[in-house]
């Protein structure tokens, strides 16, 4: 299977890619990321643990690794009716926490409404654009109370 982009041409900018390293433990990690996130307008409707699910169900062995399903409604209704209901297939956007080690946590975000837009599932037009800045400037405002305790700003 060819893919219709090439992956390795994509850069961080791109896809919207953020991270951010933590100085504190696993459970702290997601209570800061899940008040950083309420604190720029993001709910958090959704949240589970793939590596607790995985570690029961196929005895995994994962470090903690945690999604918080962060979702911003006003975006999320324009974004659906802009991509005529495609964008939903990758809702919420998602704030990872993954421990690298203990008491050091990597959190990771990447942007749905960028990578819709690569895929095709999102138009390639003004109001696309809008959304995409307006996602941007709530991801880099939480990005930047993330990183008042970040090892590696």
């Amino acid at each position: 299977m060819s893919l219709p982009i090439d992956p390795t041409a994509l850069s961080e900018d791109d896809i919207g890619e953020h991270r951010v390293t933590l100085a504190m433990d696993h459970e702290e990690a997601i209570e800061f990321v899940r008040e950083c996130c309420e604190e720029t307008g993001f709910g958090v409707p959704v949240e589970f643990s793939p590596s607790e699910l995985l570690n029961e169900k196929v005895d995994a062995d994962r470090d903690p690794y945690y999604v918080l399903g962060a979702c911003n409604p006003n975006v999320a209704d324009k974004a659906l009716e802009a991509s005529a209901k495609q964008i939903g297939g990758l809702f919420p956007c998602n704030m990872i926490i993954w421990e690298q080690e203990p008491g050091r946590q990597q959190v990771y975000h990447v942007s749905i409404m960028r990578i819709a837009r690569l895929v095709g599932m999102a138009p390639d037009d003004e109001e696309w654009d809008d959304i995409i800045a307006e996602t941007g400037e709530l991801v880099a405002e939480c990005f930047d109370r993330l990183s008042t305790e970040a090892v590696d700003p």
